[in-house]
């Protein structure tokens, strides 16, 4: 009775761990650290198959890592041939409608805890070759499942020379990987509500809200080290013609289409974001990058925009912290002196961009009030 209450308040806190993950990483480091605390083991990895590619990949290693194990690998990776496991079983759902259960592997290569009404697995070479490499004696492998397909696997292995899982343990795992299933749909869904918060859902690139959040760390960043921020604000020209004359669905395809425009040049740009501020009004956010390459790439963008099939080219506005623009201590400067360059693009047809420190009235725009409250010129503030 109180191994189960022990598995039972075991199960509990993973759920409980698993819930208060605020990000993926998070979530899965949970999962690893939680199911091997609760079967006794010394290591535990949590992966994903990933179909397109046809491989199993590592998403956290936790607990005592051998040599060459990194917690969170870039590219540890196994082609799921290797595993019979995956393809005879982890294939697209789950045949007999039931839920699936976890099985024993041991570094002698010996057939682990399976029991023959469960139906004998092959078991992998290539586990039991990594068991022996990285001084393990046995593990225990769960199948996770989501939404009714086959998402990854939990792993939990023991050192050499301690206690080989039995059924108990591998039943208990098919539990734990169930709990750990339920926790990282939530985190996934949680993710996807945060990625949706600050992204713009017609062009995919990032929203206001996300460039509020970014220029603020940025700009707080230069003042602790000087970094280069640089802001270039673009107005798309002739969108309301094209929505007059061809109708709003051919003029969202135009705002899509530079919106990849616009993501292809940001490339250029190590680190930077490429947002729609809202309407025909786009924007690039650059940290670390001189201010000349930041022109360069204003300036390989206005070439672009120009030769879209529809609209009439893009104005645009440069300023950054790397010119003569005067101190920048809060984003909303910047925004404003970003704003006053792209007014005066717009304002002289210009087919380049203009910029801040580089063309004398700009500052003199950016301090200068709107004349009119109808007057093109609003330069944004930061958070109206």
């Amino acid at each position: 009775m109180g191994g189960d209450d022990t598995r039972l308040r075991a199960v509990v806190s993973l759920a409980q761990t698993m819930a208060a993950a605020y990000t993926p990483r998070e979530s899965w480091r949970a999962a690893a650290l939680g199911a091997c605390e609760a079967l006794g083991g010394s290591f535990a990895a949590l992966s994903v198959w990933e179909r397109d590619r046809g491989r199993l990949r590592v998403l956290v290693n936790a607990g005592q890592r051998a040599e060459g194990e990194e917690e969170f690998p870039e590219e540890e990776a196994y082609p799921v041939h290797q595993f019979p496991e995956i393809t005879e079983f982890l294939h697209e759902r789950w045949a007999g409608g039931g839920e699936p259960d976890a099985w024993v592997e041991t570094a002698d290569g010996q057939p682990g805890a399976g029991g023959p009404a469960r139906g004998a697995r092959p078991y992998s070479h290539q586990r039991v070759a990594a068991l022996r490499r990285r001084g393990r004696g046995c593990c225990v492998v769960a199948p996770i499942v989501l939404h009714g397909r086959a998402w990854g696997e939990l792993y939990v292995a023991r050192l050499a020379g301690e206690p080989v899982f039995d059924r108990d343990d591998a039943d208990f795992a098919t539990v734990l990987a169930a709990v750990a299933a339920a926790g990282i749909a939530q985190t996934e869904r949680l993710e996807e509500v945060r990625k949706l918060a600050f992204t713009d859902p017609l062009t995919g690139l990032a929203n206001r809200r996300a460039v509020d959040i970014r220029l603020d760390e940025a700009v707080e960043r230069h003042r602790a080290d000087g970094a280069v921020v640089s802001l270039v604000v673009c107005d798309l020209n002739g969108l309301k013609t094209v929505n007059d004359t061809h109708g709003h669905a051919v003029g969202d395809r135009l705002l899509e289409r530079f919106g990849s425009v616009l993501s292809r040049c940001g490339a250029m740009l190590p680190g930077a974001l490429a947002a729609r501020l809202g309407g025909d009004e786009f924007c690039l956010l650059a940290v670390g990058p001189g201010a000349d390459d930041v022109v360069r790439v204003a300036t390989e963008l206005c070439e672009r925009a120009a030769v879209l099939e529809l609209g009439d080219g893009v104005a645009c506005g440069v300023a950054s912290t790397g010119d003569p623009i005067g101190q920048v201590r809060s984003a909303r400067r910047l925004f404003r002196l970003a704003d006053a360059a792209q007014y005066r693009a717009k304002a002289a047809r210009a087919v380049g961009p203009v910029v801040a420190g580089r063309d004398g009235e700009v500052i003199r725009l950016a301090d200068s009030p709107p004349k009119a409250a109808h007057d093109r010129r609003r330069l944004r503030g930061h958070r109206p």
